[in-house]
């Protein structure tokens, strides 16, 4: 039995809950700071940052936690575990532009140095994905993971190495040949730029060597390691799996899956086995948590019928995030209905910032949003670039950081004989070859995006639309295709390509996948970071283990984990 509780400085940013449920699964209790008071008392503190520099900053200051955490953390002699944000303010400052346009914002100044951002023109940004870590500490914080285990990182921004803080790295890591602090260390004072609790085991077990590091007051005992200043580590390829979840006839929430969308009209239900028809396959827990057994790098909840209803009231899917958050630690993203929304019953109006907010509370990790991007981003092209604020890929993305919004796009086909045929304000159109030409030998097309579950089409291609919500705020792209889903023939590389060449946040290919090769091939011939499948996972037709182990035969870099 434990001789402390972990106290947990939860300050309202994103998705705490999660590792709240990492404390708890290594068998710790936990005890809330609710008052900058508390944080004197602490035996030990835990401080998980969510979302944007200037924003978390206003609220320590704001709430008076800054001036209680810098005494706490002054002689580095008290245990502390930070994550993410919650290293990043343990630096000077921040390039991380704040609400008033401050070009640097302030921080906790307990480390020397700067947080920057990554170089967008060199790299994707932001960094998501599975990454290692090059050892400088021989730390007990690490005794239950190997330097061979990737962790997971989610971040625009990151802190230098600089002969002022060198002392402090407890691990490094690089993201296209630029190096950057991947944890801290000193005396007591830990911190990971990592997510520990989107890490699976290996996250699980870093916070289990801080804990029992804490218990039997060994924590401060490092011992400072020889580096190889030529040591690279690799950012993998995320494998995704995604779970179209509705209510069926009787209330409950399954996982559902058709064919070119038609799972949205509802009208083949019944068909359990094979393509073709709409499937119902399953609880969206219990399957979330046999993907994350089986080494699914994320799992995206996609909410099919929310357009429907209302998502501030949501309650089933709301509760599948919380019951899913408790004993699965990778990423989770929730899509659908992500907009402002009017209680019916009382005539009061959620903005989409609250919507997102109440999924981030429930566990979710990012939200994806779909027809209310596209709308955004029509109005952003039609004022000629012009930015309301008023958004719901600005509003959510300026309080929990552009990491948390995707934004899922839904475009299908239309082939056109010329470029002249289209608008090239609203339509970039693409040169296809001979194999790929149309019904009628057109050798040229453009991406039509669509609304409403792929039901309404609009007057603007996927390649402007991503380019037009990168600039908004979106850091992720969830590229769908009408015309590939659940054929089982591969992604669509040619949209993929075309849309990953023209933005720098990163894109997940989806619709289509059927095979190991499938993932194999969108990687080595197009730019994109993760690729997402639902129905081969689903019905077993093809294994998660199955299309990494393709993955690692062709060279393409796959997340390692202690028993990989």
């Amino acid at each position: 039995m434990p001789s402390f509780k972990v106290s947990l400085l939860d300050y309202g940013a994103g998705n705490v809950r999660s590792v709240r449920n990492a404390i708890l699964a290594n068998g710790y209790e936990i005890e809330d700071i609710t008052s900058p008071e508390q944080i004197d008392d602490a035996k030990v503190l835990i401080f998980p940052g969510v979302g944007s520099y200037g924003s978390a900053m206003s609220v320590l200051k704001k709430e008076g936690y800054d001036e209680p955490l810098r005494k706490y953390l002054a002689n580095h002699d008290r245990p502390f575990f930070g994550i993410c944000l919650g290293m990043q303010t343990l630096f000077e400052s921040s390039e991380e532009s704040s609400e008033d346009g401050e070009s640097v914002i302030p921080g906790l100044g307990v480390i020397p140095g700067k947080v920057v951002k990554f170089d967008e023109t060199k790299m994707a940004v932001p960094h998501i994905g599975w990454n290692g870590r090059i050892l400088h500490q021989d730390s007990p914080v690490l005794k239950h993971v190997t330097e061979g285990e990737d962790v997971y990182f989610v971040h625009s921004y990151y802190a230098p190495i600089t002969d002022e803080n060198k002392e402090w790295v407890l691990t490094s890591t690089t993201y296209s040949g630029q190096r950057y602090i991947s944890a801290v260390q000193r005396g007591s004072v830990v911190a990971t730029q990592f997510h520990p609790e989107k890490s699976g085991l290996t996250g699980l077990h870093t916070l289990k060597g801080f804990l029992e590091a804490v218990e039997d007051g060994t924590l401060s005992k490092t011992t400072k390691l020889s580096v190889d200043p030529n040591a690279q580590t690799q950012l993998t390829k995320r494998v995704v799996v995604a779970l179209d979840v509705r209510s069926n006839d009787h209330g409950d929430l399954v996982v559902t899956k058709g064919d070119q969308y038609d799972v949205r009209e509802n009208h083949k239900e019944g068909v359990v086995e094979g393509r073709g028809g709409v499937r119902n396959l399953g609880k969206p827990v219990s399957l979330a948590g046999r993907y994350y057994e089986e080494g699914g790098d994320e799992i995206a909840f996609l909410n099919i019928t929310s357009f429907r209803q209302g998502v501030i009231d949501d309650m089933p899917m709301l509760q599948v995030l919380e019951q899913a958050s408790r004993s699965i630690f990778v990423p989770l993203t929730v899509g659908g209905g992500i907009r402002s929304h009017k209680d019916e019953a009382t005539g009061k109006m959620y903005s989409a910032l609250e919507v997102a907010a109440r999924y981030f509370r429930a566990g979710a990790d990012k939200v994806s949003i779909g027809s209310d991007a596209v709308y955004a981003a029509e109005a952003f092209v039609n004022s000629g670039g012009k930015k309301t604020g008023e958004t719901s890929i600005e509003t959510i993305s300026k309080v929990y950081g552009v990491q948390a919004v995707v934004v899922s796009i839904d475009p299908k086909r239309v082939y056109v004989k010329s470029k002249e045929e289209c608008d090239g304000k609203h339509a970039v159109v693409i040169e296809l070859d001979e194999s790929q030409a149309g019904p009628d030998g057109e050798r040229f097309c453009w991406y039509q995006c669509t609304v409403k579950g792929g039901r309404e089409a609009r007057d603007i291609c996927a390649v402007t639309l991503a380019k037009a919500v990168e600039q908004l705020g979106a850091g992720e792209i969830m590229l769908n295709c009408i015309d590939m889903d659940g054929q089982g023939n591969g992604f669509d590389h040619i949209l993929t390509t075309a849309v990953a060449s023209a933005i720098t946040i990163p894109v997940i290919a989806s619709s289509g996948a059927g095979k190991e090769e499938h993932f194999t091939n969108v990687f080595k011939e197009t730019g994109v970071q993760a690729a997402l499948a639902a129905g081969m996972f689903h019905r077993k037709e093809v294994a998660i283990e199955a299309v990494k182990q393709h993955m690692k035969d062709n060279g393409i870099p796959a997340r390692r984990t202690a028993d990989s």
